[in-house]
């Protein structure tokens, strides 16, 4: 049965479609003139640092500010783009002396956003949409709608298990997921080309151990092995990742080697798009675990790909987590996203229960290369 009804998205300004702090740092360091010059890293968290970063919220208070924003390139081809697909509003958070600025700017930058879907204040969670697109962690962690999504920036790079995107393709390609989830709409992944594999679950659902099921099963399957900064990662399913540094990462990210990154537990993880095309170029399936962030960036890149949600019960979770060996911290960290990460089976492809890592093996199989499967299954 199709859908009766539009989807509605609340979009935020600052940092998802207008520059608000890298724009104010190079500000700080034209005024200022910062030696070494001030990086967007070191704003890590939002809010004043107690670090020479705070200087940003000093050009917060310059009006200049808020006339002069630069638009986020693409920023205005998004807006069009998903205004085809949703109700598009505005959800924004700016001092009250601002708000004519902000709202003069919006209405020249965006003319698709309709006046009076502009909402100015801070309490988002009071916003009625189906999908809200912020980048302050806060704002998605409270937020009502039935999809909140975060675009990832320094400050919340410790979100984990929440939905994410790096940029705007993602995000449309996320909206048309979730779109495509209210319908009976099939599956579109073809087993008899080369695609992609991704096996998503909370951790403790187990989708590395039936990844390591699946490899051994055949020869149709390839692993993608990522990289992450996770130096621990041996200890839990080293065989699918490479170690590097952080700031290596980093520099992967910059030069565009990465087609995905994420952050889980507080450690980066990401994939190369050339890793991947030279499996499918062998005529194999490429089978990777990731979490949903990683996932949607697939759908995004590559046309092939089927995601299975590996579930499993709370409490089994909560319980394979707590025999991993890792700091209290990142359990903790690990623990408290499994709710949100349990809301992701929405919007994968098939879902598949973990209990038994053999049986989850055969169904993901039979799912996607002898019956065709069912969505949900």
């Amino acid at each position: 049965m199709d859908r009766k009804f539009r989807l509605s998205t609340a979009l935020d300004i600052d940092d998802v479609l207008m520059e608000c702090v890298p724009y104010a740092i190079r500000l700080a360091n034209e005024k200022y003139k910062f030696d070494p010059p001030l990086s967007i890293y070191e704003v890590d968290r939002w809010g004043k640092l107690g670090t020479r970063a705070d200087v940003i919220f000093e050009i917060f208070q310059d009006p200049d500010f808020y006339r002069n924003q630069p638009v986020f390139k693409g920023a205005r081809q998004f807006v069009k783009k998903l205004s085809q697909l949703t109700e598009v509003f505005v959800s924004t958070s700016v001092y009250p002396q601002f708000m004519s600025i902000r709202a003069e700017r919006i209405a020249q930058e965006f003319p698709e956003i309709p006046v009076d879907h502009i909402y100015m204040g801070s309490r988002k969670d009071k916003i009625d949409v189906d999908i809200l697109f912020d980048d302050g962690m806060h704002n998605v962690t409270r937020s009502n709608a039935a999809y909140p999504i975060l675009m990832r920036r320094p400050w919340n790079q410790d979100a984990t298990g929440i939905l994410a995107v790096n940029t705007y393709d993602e995000f449309l390609k996320l909206v048309e997921i979730i779109s495509d989830s209210y319908s009976t709409k099939t599956p579109g992944f073809n087993p008899d080309e080369p695609g992609i594999v991704v096996l998503v679950g909370p951790s403790g659902s187990g989708k590395t151990d039936i990844a390591k099921r699946l490899v051994r099963r055949g020869k149709r399957f390839e692993k993608l092995i990522s990289y992450t900064t996770d130096a621990t990662v041996g200890l839990h399913g080293g065989e699918w990742y490479h170690y590097i540094s952080l700031e290596a990462f980093r520099e992967m990210q910059e030069n565009g080697e990465l087609f995905e990154s994420t952050m889980y537990a507080g450690h980066c993880y990401g994939s190369c798009k050339k890793d991947v095309e030279q499996i499918l170029a062998s005529g194999k399936h490429v089978l990777t675990v990731m979490d949903i962030c990683g996932a949607m960036s697939l759908k995004t890149n590559f046309p092939n790909v089927a995601t299975v949600y590996i579930k499993r019960p709370k409490r089994d979770l909560v319980a394979a987590v707590l025999e991993k060996n890792l700091s209290n911290k990142e359990k903790t960290s690990r623990i408290l996203a499994l709710d949100s990460e349990t809301q992701n089976a929405a919007i994968c492809d098939y879902v598949v229960p973990g209990d038994d890592y053999d049986l989850a093996a055969r169904e993901i199989i039979k799912g996607l290369f002898k019956t065709g499967g069912r969505k949900k299954g």
